[in-house]
């Protein structure tokens, strides 16, 4: 049995919310929303950052199949760079909220702050991944649609060994950028570089 909770307010139809690619330095910031039946049930379910990637490729499935509704939506690098990681964010949460089947009237959020979504109630949880079965879904859809994305786009940039790294600041990724340069997905309003870049090697 999942330690999970299966909603915060029972007469309500909740969608669970969360988002991907906040800290990197390269490709969309993506994020899902996903409304559960209330007796939903599934042991392997958590926190997306808690699970292998096996295991949450083995959970996509069965997260789009039982769910009574979920969205997933991408907000560009430049789009990012347009607004801030943090507008992006909620930019691509209500992005995904828009594209529910079933309009809620809760919207869970993981983390501490968001933008009003037309009207709908909303609860920000810290950590709300590891609390409730909805956000962890939405964990793991945004997740795995990013790295999907991000293993897509590794074919035509190989030298940032994104199939690895997803994007994230890992010091093979930063010396790529310094040795060759950054390219069309990198976030150019992030700091891509240390300023001491002694710290790559």
């Amino acid at each position: 049995m999942s330690k999970l909770l299966n909603f915060k307010y029972k007469e309500l139809i909740e969608a669970g919310c969360d988002e991907a690619g906040r800290g990197c330095l390269a490709g969309p910031v993506v994020a899902a929303a996903v409304i559960l039946p209330h007796d939903f049930e599934n042991e392997l379910l958590d926190d997306s950052k808690k699970l292998s990637e096996a295991k949450r490729k083995k959970l996509r499935p069965i997260i789009e199949k039982e769910a009574i509704a979920f969205g997933v939506s991408f907000v560009s690098e430049k789009e990012i760079d347009s607004i801030n990681i943090l507008n992006a964010s909620f930019l691509a949460m209500h992005r995904a909220v828009e594209q529910l089947s079933k309009t809620p009237e809760m919207l869970l959020i993981d983390g501490n702050r968001f933008n009003k979504y037309k009207g709908i109630a909303h609860e920000c949880i810290i950590k709300g991944d590891g609390k409730f079965l909805s956000i962890a879904a939405a964990s793991i859809l945004a997740k795995t649609y990013r790295d999907e994305y991000m293993e897509k786009i590794h074919q035509e940039y190989r030298v940032y060994d994104w199939n690895k790294n997803k994007g994230y600041p890992t010091k093979k990724h930063r010396r790529a950028i310094l040795d060759h340069g950054s390219c069309v997905h990198h976030r150019q309003s992030f700091t891509l570089l240390p300023e001491n870049q002694l710290s790559l090697f």
